[in-house]
C-alpha cells in the first residue's frame, strides 16, 4: 500500500511515518521542511521518499501511484493559524482542497484528513460535544480553515473516494521533533526544566488531550477500517474520559515531577473551552482503533526522554520545541518570506 504523509517531519509525522513504516506501508513524505533541523535526537527514518516542497505548490505527478493520502500538513494550532490569517486560508483551507482534488483525479482510495476540534470553540461545558448534532463554533483562523476544509472535501466523498476525517484532542507525547508550545508538553517540560508549573489562567479551561502515538493509531485505523465505517464521516480522537480541565492537567504534570511547584497567575481568561464525546471512535472503531495512553503514563514517558536527552530549560524556552518562534525566527533570518516561502 503506497501512502503520501504530508507533514511527514513535523511534530505528528515523524511518528506517524514510524508507526506506518512498522506496519509495512510504503510511505513518501511531503513537507516544506519548516522544522526539519528541530530534532531533539538523532533519528534516522529509512525506506521513506521524500518530497521537500510547499503543499501550496502540489502537482498531479506528486501523487503518481499512491492509494492513500494522509494529509497532516498545514499551520498548526491557534496561535501559528493567527500568523497570518490570509496565509492559514491559504495553506489550511485552498491547498487541503486542491490536495483533495487532485487526490481523487489521480484514483486515490482514500483521503484522510487531520481536522481539529478547535472547531467547537466556545461551548456549554455541561454536555459533551458530537462530531455531527453539536454546533460548530470557530473563534480562530485556524478553526474556522479546518471546518471549511472538511465541509469543502467531504462533497467529494463517493464510492471510490472515500474521505475520512479525524479531529484530534490536543496532542501530547514523545516525538523527536517534540512541540512544547502544546498544553500537557508544555506542563510537563515546564516542571521538569524549572521545577514549577505556571498557569496564565485560572486552570478551569476544558481540554480534552490523546497521546500522539493514539492518534497515530486513529490515523491507521482511517486506512485499515473498511470503508462502510468512515466513508464521509468525522470522528473525535480521544479516549475514555479524556476531558480534562487546565487544571487537572498540570495536576498531573506535578504528579510525574514530584516536588514541582503549580502557580496559577490568573494573568487571563481562555475563552476556549469544551468538553468532546468520543463515544463514536470507541465504538463504531472499537476493532482498529484501540488507545493505550493516559496522562500519566504519558508523563512519565515524557519525564524519562527528557532525562534521556538531558533537557534543560534552555531547551524548553528554545524555538526548537515553539513552532511560532521557529517561523519568526526563519523569516528573520530571511530564509522564508513574509509568505513562508523558502527563499
Amino acid at each position: 500500500m503506497k501512502i503520501l504523509l504530508t507533514g511527514n517531519n513535523g511534530y505528528i509525522g515523524t511518528v506517524l511515518t514510524t508507526e506506518l513504516l512498522k506496519k509495512h506501508y510504503e510511505v513518501t513524505g511531503y513537507d516544506v521542511d519548516y522544522f526539519y533541523d528541530c530534532n531533539l535526537e538523532t533519528v534516522q527514518i529509512d525506506n521513506i521518499r521524500h518530497i521537500r516542497k510547499d503543499i501550496r505548490s502540489i502537482k498531479e505527478d506528486d501523487l503518481d501511484g499512491i492509494e492513500i493520502v494522509i494529509h497532516l500538513a498545514g499551520l498548526a494550532n491557534d496561535p501559528l493559524g493567527d500568523f497570518d490569517p490570509k496565509l492559514t486560508e491559504e495553506i489550511n483551507y485552498q491547498s487541503t482542497v486542491k490536495l483533495a482534488e487532485i487526490s481523487k483525479k489521480k484514483k486515490v482510495k482514500r483521503f484522510i484528513y487531520a481536522s481539529s476540534q478547535s472547531m467547537y470553540g466556545i461551548s456549554d461545558n455541561q454536555r459533551e460535544l458530537e462530531e455531527d448534532n453539536s454546533q460548530k463554533n470557530p473563534v480562530t483562523a485556524y478553526a474556522k480553515t479546518k471546518w471549511e476544509a472538511e465541509k469543502k472535501i467531504k462533497e467529494l466523498n463517493d464510492n471510490d473516494f472515500t474521505v475520512v476525517m479525524f479531529r484530534p484532542s490536543t496532542v501530547f507525547g514523545v516525538s523527536s521533533r517534540l512541540r512544547c508550545d502544546i498544553v500537557f508538553n508544555n506542563l510537563v517540560a515546564c516542571a521538569f526544566t524549572t521545577g514549577k508549573i505556571e498557569i496564565l489562567s485560572d486552570g478551569s479551561p476544558w481540554r480534552p488531550v490523546i497521546h500522539v502515538k493514539d492518534l497515530c493509531n486513529a490515523f491507521i485505523s482511517g486506512i485499515e477500517a473498511p470503508k462502510e465505517l468512515i466513508s464521509g464521516q468525522s470522528f473525535n480522537v480521544g479516549i475514555k474520559d479524556g476531558n480534562y480541565t487546565v487544571k487537572e492537567l498540570a495536576e498531573a504534570a506535578q504528579r510525574v515531577v514530584p516536588g514541582s511547584e503549580l502557580v496559577f497567575l490568573n494573568q487571563h481568561t481562555d475563552p476556549r473551552t469544551y468538553k468532546v464525546s468520543f463515544n463514536k471512535i470507541l465504538t463504531t472503531l472499537k476493532d482498529y482503533f484501540k488507545p493505550e495512553w493516559n496522562l500519566d503514563k504519558g508523563g512519565n514517558e515524557l519525564v524519562n526522554y527528557f532525562k534521556d536527552i538531558n533537557f534543560s530549560e534552555n531547551d524548553f524556552r528554545n524555538m526548537k520545541v515553539n513552532r511560532l518562534k521557529k517561523l519568526e525566527n526563519l523569516i528573520h533570518e530571511k530564509r522564508i518570506n513574509n509568505r513562508l516561502e523558502w527563499i
